[in-house]
């Protein structure tokens, strides 16, 4: 049974989650890198690439509620909260470089966020240990995604290079940790569909 006062403080965080800035205990990635001028393109691939990652972390932000809404042991809760913990310090991060790049946010950003919300809290109804799992599974995506944004980004780009592996390592480490804690080994049709609707939110961020 989902408990009402986390529902209406996941409602809050959700509202603080799209429209307050996000903050960052941890210094920003590439903070002392001094910024290198970029040409026009490279700076509108930058932002665009910035922006599919803050919607990215927007995604996280409430699956990981949804999910420790309804995850039962609470070591699991542990694991999916201090996830999300992280995924806000990578969405302050995203942010204030999109600003930095002159860029935009996805106006997409709420819709994403609902979907995810409610991905978050079916996934948890089945079970801490296929929660755990898609978790996992979740940031194992997501490592491969940065490592193609990486190769991606502008060679002259050492801000947001630095930004996106930092992350790259976090999330590496929240897979492992959701597989340490019990975590199950999704069904391949599962994954597909994963990868599908991660490339359906990628396609349309980096425009919108």
């Amino acid at each position: 049974m989902i408990d009402i006062d986390r529902l209406i403080i996941g409602f809050d965080k959700g509202l603080r989650t799209l429209f307050a800035p996000a903050q960052s205990v941890r210094p920003v990635p590439g903070e002392a890198v001094p910024a290198r001028p970029l040409e026009d393109r490279e700076r509108t691939l930058a932002a665009s690439l910035m922006r599919v990652n803050h919607t990215g972390e927007i995604c996280a932000q409430a699956l990981y509620e949804g999910q420790a809404l309804t995850a039962r042991d609470s070591a699991a809760k542990s694991a999916l909260e201090r996830a999300a913990q992280e995924e806000t310090e990578h969405l302050a991060w995203t942010e204030r470089r999109i600003e930095e790049l002159g860029g935009r946010k996805s106006v997409l950003n709420p819709l994403f966020y609902t979907t995810s919300f409610a991905i978050g809290v079916a996934t948890g109804l089945l079970g801490d240990r296929w929660n755990l799992g898609f978790l996992a599974e979740t940031e194992r995506q997501v490592v491969e995604h940065l490592s193609g944004h990486l190769e991606k980004l502008p060679a002259g780009d050492e801000k947001s290079r630095a930004i996106l592996e930092q992350m790259r390592e976090d999330e590496a480490r929240h897979a492992t940790s959701a597989r340490n804690h019990g975590g199950g080994e999704l069904p391949e049709p599962v994954k597909r569909a994963m990868r599908f609707a991660s490339g359906l939110m990628t396609r349309t961020a980096f425009w919108l």
